[in-house]
C-alpha cells in the first residue's frame, strides 16, 4: 500500500471488540509472575527506573508526565533485552532441573543455533541470551541498520550478516538461512504459521508491570511508539489489565512507516511502502500480525509523527538529561500534536506515562 508522507490521527474504531476476524480475543500474555521468575535468572536483571520530569510537565501543560528508563535494561541499552533473551531462558529452564549446577545452565543449550533479523536491540538481546546459555547465534541487519550495532551484537560472540536494504529484506534473508541450515528462527515478530514472537512480546510484561505499579496517579495516556508492533501491544494488554478501558493509548509511527495506522484502517493487516525513516527502530512496513490483533482491541488511537518532529524531541529530552535516539523519543514528540485533537482530552489535569525505549545509537 502506497501511503501519502502526512501526519495523522486516527480513532481505532474496533476498540474493545477487535477484528471481526479475531473474534475479540487478544492473543497477548499478561503473565509478569513466569517471565520474572526467569528473567531473575539471567545476569543484571534488576529493575529500571521511573522518572518524572516536573520541567516537562510543566511545558506541555500536564500534571505529570513520567519516563519508563529503559535505556540500561540489563547492559543491553533497550527494553528488548527483556524479550529475546527471556525465550531463550525458557529453553534452557526445560532441559535442565531446578538443581542443576550454574555450568549445566550455562552449557544447556550448546546444541542449539538461534537466528534472526533485527534492527538492532533484539538481537542485541539474543546474542546476549545465547551466549548466556551456551548456545550460537547469528543475526542478520540490513543495511540501514547503524554499523556500531553490528559491533555491540559481535561483541556478544554472535555472528552478524549484513543482508538486504531494509528490515523485510533481512528477516526473509534469516528465514532462508533457518530452514538451510535448522537454525531457530526467533524473531520478534508474528506471521501466519510463525508465532514464537508471542514469546519474545511476554518478556516485555516486567518493564510494564514495573511501570505501572510506580506510577503514584493513574495514568490518563499512555504514549507507544511502535515498529511491527510488538512492544506496544503487551504493554498495551497489561495497562487493560491495570487500568481498564478508561484510559487513552496512543500508537505512534512514523510518517514514512504507518504500518498500524493503516491495518488498523482497512481492518486487516497490509504492507506499506515509504521512505526512510531516521526513526530506524520504528521504520516497519510489515506488522507483526498477533501484535496487530492484540492492538485493535486495546489502544484507542493511532498517529504519525514527521523525522522532524522526533529530531526536535531528542534535542529536548537531551537538555533534560535524558537522552535517546528518535525511535527513544517518539511518544514524547507525539504530545504536542496529540494535544491540538480535542478528542486527546490531554488538559492540566493529564497523567502521561512514556518510554524511554533505547539509549542513542
Amino acid at each position: 500500500m502506497d501511503v501519502t508522507q502526512k501526519k495523522e490521527y486516527l480513532k481505532n474504531p474496533y476498540f474493545k471488540l477487535g477484528f471481526p476476524q479475531d473474534r475479540g480475543v487478544d492473543p497477548t500474555s499478561t503473565n509478569v509472575d513466569a517471565v520474572k521468575k526467569l528473567l531473575d535468572l539471567c545476569p543484571k536483571a534488576e529493575k529500571t527506573p521511573l522518572i518524572k520530569s516536573e520541567v516537562l510537565s510543566k511545558k506541555m501543560g500536564v500534571k505529570n508526565i513520567w519516563f519508563k528508563d529503559e535505556r540500561e535494561r540489563m547492559g543491553l541499552g533497550s527494553f528488548k533485552a527483556l524479550g529475546a533473551t527471556y525465550v531463550i531462558a525458557s529453553h534452557a529452564a526445560e532441559k535442565v532441573s531446578p538443581n542443576s549446577s550454574l555450568d549445566e545452565w550455562k552449557s544447556s543449550l550448546s546444541d542449539r543455533t538461534y537466528i534472526s533479523a533485527s534492527a538492532g536491540n533484539h538481537g542485541l538481546s539474543l546474542a546476549a541470551g545465547a551466549r548466556l546459555f551456551g548456545a550460537k547465534a547469528v543475526i542478520y541487519l540490513s543495511k540501514n541498520v547503524p554499523s556500531n550495532f553490528a559491533k555491540r551484537i559481535k561483541d556478544y560472540g554472535a555472528d552478524v550478516v549484513i543482508h538486504g536494504n531494509d528490515y523485510e529484506e533481512s528477516l526473509e534473508g534469516a528465514k532462508q538461512a533457518a530452514d538451510l541450515n535448522k537454525w531457530f528462527l526467533l524473531s520478534d515478530v508474528t506471521w501466519d504459521g510463525y508465532d514464537h514472537g508471542l514469546k519474545v512480546m511476554e518478556g516485555y510484561l516486567v518493564m510494564a508491570a514495573e511501570a505501572f505499579d510506580e506510577c503514584i496517579d493513574k495514568p490518563t495516556h499512555i504514549f507507544l511508539q511502535a515498529g511491527v508492533g510488538g512492544f506496544p501491544a503487551s504493554v498495551a494488554t497489561l495497562a487493560r489489565k491495570y487500568f481498564g478501558n478508561e484510559i487513552q493509548i496512543i500508537i505512534v509511527e512514523p510518517t514514512e512507516a504507518p504500518v498500524l495506522l493503516e491495518s488498523i484502517r482497512a481492518g486487516k493487516a497490509v504492507t506499506v511502502t515509504g521512505g526512510v525513516s531516521n526513526m530506524g527502530r520504528l521504520d516497519c512496513k510489515n506488522p507483526s500480525t498477533k501484535a496487530l490483533s492484540s492492538l485493535a482491541i486495546t489502544c484507542t488511537h493511532f498517529m504519525t509523527i514527521a523525522d522532524e518532529d522526533a529530531s526536535n524531541a531528542v534535542k529536548e529530552l537531551k537538555a533534560n538529561n535524558l537522552n535517546t535516539s528518535p525511535s527513544g523519543a517518539a511518544g514524547y514528540a507525539a504530545i504536542t500534536d496529540a494535544k491540538n485533537f480535542i478528542e486527546s482530552q490531554i488538559d492540566h489535569n493529564s497523567n502521561i506515562l512514556l518510554f524511554l525505549t533505547e539509549k542513542p545509537a
